[in-house]
C-alpha cells in the first residue's frame, strides 16, 4: 500500500486525530496566553521580577517533553490532563518574554499623556500599553504555537489526543508495511496544521494591528 492509498483508507481517523491535535494546541494556547500576559503585566515594571519570570519559564522549557509528561502522569493521570498541563507550561516563555519586552517598549510620553488626561493605571494599561505591546505579544503567541504543534505529538506517550498517536503507532510497528506511512501521515499532518495556524495569526495581525504600527 503506497502513501496515498494509506491516506485514502485512513482519512477519517486522520481527520479526527488532526482535529484533536489542533483543538488541544488551541485551547492550551488560550490558557498560556492569558497566564503569560498576566505574568508580563505584573512583572514588566521591575527588572528583577521580569528577569525571574523569564528565567522560570525558560527553565520549564529546558525540561524534555517526554520527561515532563512522564512526571505528570503520576500526578494527573493519563490522557488529556498531562497534555494540557505540559503544553500550557511549554507555551509560556515566548509569551511572557514578548509581553515584558512589548510593555517596556511603549513610549513613556504616550503613557504620561494618558495619565495627564486623567486615565487610571488600569485604563492606561488596557487602552494604551497593551494595544501598543500587542505586535510583539502576537509574535510570541505565534512562536509558542509552532513549538506546541510539535510537542503535542509527544502527548501520545500518555494516551493523549492528536496526530502523535499515528506517529507512535508507526514507530511501534517498525518493519510492517504501513509503519512509514503512519509516521509520515502524522508528521505531515502536524506540519500542515502549523502552517494553517500561522496563516491564521497573520490574518489576526492584519485585522488587529493598525497599519502605522505594522510599518
Amino acid at each position: 500500500m503506497n502513501f496515498w492509498e494509506y491516506l485514502g483508507s485512513r482519512h477519517q481517523q486522520l481527520l479526527t486525530d488532526a482535529y484533536q491535535h489542533a483543538s488541544a494546541v488551541f485551547q492550551c494556547m488560550v490558557v498560556a496566553t492569558v497566564i503569560g500576559v498576566l505574568i508580563g503585566v505584573v512583572t514588566y515594571r521591575s527588572e528583577w521580577a521580569g528577569g525571574l519570570a523569564t528565567l522560570t519559564t525558560s527553565t520549564i522549557l529546558t525540561v524534555p517533553s517526554l520527561a515532563m509528561i512522564g512526571l505528570l502522569i503520576p500526578v494527573v493521570g493519563l490522557g488529556v490532563p498531562p497534555t494540557v498541563v505540559a503544553l500550557t507550561l511549554y507555551g509560556l516563555l515566548p509569551i511572557v518574554r514578548n509581553s515584558i519586552v512589548g510593555l517596556r517598549g511603549v513610549d513613556p510620553s504616550l503613557v504620561d499623556a494618558a495619565k495627564g488626561i486623567g486615565m487610571s493605571r488600569t485604563a492606561r494599561l488596557l487602552r494604551v500599553e497593551l494595544p501598543l505591546a500587542w505586535p510583539p505579544i502576537l509574535t510570541g503567541i505565534r512562536v509558542s504555537t509552532q513549538m506546541l504543534m510539535g510537542i503535542a505529538a509527544i502527548a501520545a506517550y500518555a494516551s493523549g489526543p492528536g496526530l502523535g498517536n499515528e506517529i507512535f503507532r508507526g514507530i511501534g510497528s517498525l518493519g510492517s508495511r504501513n509503519a512509514l506511512n503512519q509516521v509520515l501521515a502524522g508528521t505531515l499532518g502536524i506540519i500542515v496544521l502549523a502552517l494553517l495556524f500561522d496563516a491564521a495569526y497573520v490574518l489576526v495581525g492584519r485585522l488587529t494591528i493598525p497599519r502605522g504600527i505594522r510599518a
